[in-house]
């Protein structure tokens, strides 16, 4: 039986139970049961109602993202709201693009099923986020960079990816946009040059909600158990 998506009013109410001044909070079982079911329904959403999102919907979300770990707590992401639709064709035309160049890439068994996928959601999610790094920020002095300075790409991933997570929690659908040419992007958002573009978020209200990736339903992979990707040494 499949499980029921999360509950946006009570996962909002939800308290942990009470804890001694300098502990963390000790969170019950119903919480852990809905933090499951979350995890289980946070999809990459490509099909989207056109309804807005209700006002201060996105300002939340941005600032629990901001909440994320980040290397050196130096918090480099750079969230990009676009708004102006010359813009948004401008990022349409790029992905169409890319998708094309990618499509007569694909060898010939897995091609038909590939022009068949539904890749993006630009055409109907009403919020549309770029996520940047600034590679080298200020802020956190360097610290945990010099040995991997990914750590500052890693640290915008985590800030998406807590972004998806309160989204889901709040009904609200995310699609990762990953086919785009990077500095096409950042001409057509007008961005400092040396930043790097991380993700291409479309936010909405899903069309189609599922607990099955996408992918997965259209035949194109599969979700291989742990077991496929743990090492013991």
């Amino acid at each position: 039986m499949r499980a029921q998506p999360p509950n946006p009013a009570r996962l909002a109410t939800v308290a942990p139970e009470v804890a001694p001044d300098g502990c963390p909070p000790i969170f019950g079982a119903d919480f852990l049961g809905d933090l499951d079911t979350l995890f289980l329904w946070r999809r990459d959403v490509r099909h989207f109602r056109r309804d807005a999102l209700e006002p201060g919907a996105l300002d939340a979300l941005l600032c629990l993202a901001a909440r994320a770990p980040s290397v050196g707590l130096s918090q480099p992401w750079r969230f990009v709201r676009v708004n102006e639709p010359a813009r948004r064709a401008t990022v349409r035309s790029i992905f169409e693009a890319c998708n094309a160049e990618a499509l007569s890439l694909q060898p010939n068994e897995r091609a038909g099923l590939y022009a068949r996928l539904k890749l993006a959601g630009l055409d109907d999610a009403p919020e549309q986020l770029a996520i940047f790094i600034e590679p080298e920020p200020e802020a956190g002095h360097g610290l945990g960079r010099a040995t991997m300075p990914e750590a500052v790409a890693y640290s915008a991933v985590m800030a998406i990816h807590t972004l998806w997570l309160a989204a889901a929690a709040r009904g609200l659908g995310v699609g990762w946009v990953s086919i785009l040419d990077p500095k096409a992007v950042n001409a057509a958002l007008d961005v400092p040059a040396h930043w790097r573009l991380v993700g291409y978020l479309c936010i909405g209200y899903p069309s189609a909600p599922s607990d099955v990736p996408e992918l997965e339903r259209a035949g194109w992979e599969h979700r291989r158990p742990v077991a496929d990707v743990l090492i013991e040494r």
